[in-house]
């Protein structure tokens, strides 16, 4: 409800960066000023990939807020420089990251579980790899993670020259009754992983492992185009929940590498 006034009201002008309009009440709100955004650690992240970060800004996002009069970035950059960076706090437990100010038990803990994954990455990463021999043991590893699933899935397996696994890539996620994938999708993900050979895996969630027509003509493109970059496609291997599964290699459609 407006009230009347006796005296005229000066029209006021509101400054933009385009320039300046005049104050007209019936249209304030067809121009809604865009939102400053503030460019912090995790907006970065975002935008450029956690790789691009620092490690004080690392740090930063794991500890998500500072204290009073200390915001995030403060507190994290006195923690890398207390402890003598990443290396220090590293054989660090939680209490005594804790004690630094605004950390605080908590947020040490998500420092040591962070730690921790690092760890376990580069420990993991050293380890010997098997040698993938069989489609048996394919269907061994991806039967319990692709059997339930109520749509289709396809991977592809990137070894190198000993048969030692490189890489897997989901390539293809469909329906339950399929899922559509180019043969120079999978060239692309083996040639991303610096395959010597590939295998692929899918499943499917019918529970009978014996491959359609479909997967079949899928399988021979695939293989030429492989053989094209010279990278063989070794096996396509059918895996369903009960552990049954199907290699089109054992079947014949393909030949052995």
């Amino acid at each position: 409800m407006m009230l009347a006034t006796t005296e005229p009201t000066a029209r006021r002008e509101i400054v933009v960066d385009s320039g300046s309009v005049p104050a007209d009440p019936s249209t304030r709100s067809a121009a809604p000023r865009a939102p400053v955004l503030r460019e912090g650690p995790r907006e970065r992240a975002l935008v450029e990939g956690v790789g691009a970060l620092g490690d004080a800004e690392l740090a930063t996002v794991l500890l998500g807020t500072g204290c009073a009069g200390r915001p995030a970035a403060l507190v994290a950059a006195g923690l890398i420089e207390r402890f003598g960076g990443l290396a220090g706090l590293a054989r660090l437990g939680p209490a005594a990251i804790a004690d630094h100010p605004g950390v605080g038990l908590a947020k040490a803990l998500r420092f040591a579980a962070a730690i921790e994954l690092g760890r376990r990455v580069a420990c993991r990463a050293a380890e010997p790899r098997a040698p993938v021999r069989t489609s048996a043991e394919v269907a061994a590893f991806f039967a319990p993670r692709l059997g339930a699933l109520d749509h289709e899935e396809m991977w592809v397996l990137a070894l190198d020259g000993r048969n030692h696994l490189r890489g897997a890539r989901r390539v293809a996620q469909g329906g339950l009754h399929g899922c559509a994938v180019a043969a120079r999708d999978i060239v692309r993900a083996a040639l991303a992983d610096a395959a010597s050979a590939i295998v692929l895996v899918h499943n499917h969630p019918s529970g009978d492992p014996t491959p359609s027509v479909e997967d079949v003509a899928m399988t021979r493109a695939v293989a030429e185009a492989a053989a094209v970059v010279g990278v063989p496609l070794v096996d396509h291997v059918v895996v369903v929940a009960s552990g049954r599964y199907a290699s089109l290699l054992d079947l014949g459609v393909l030949e052995p590498a």
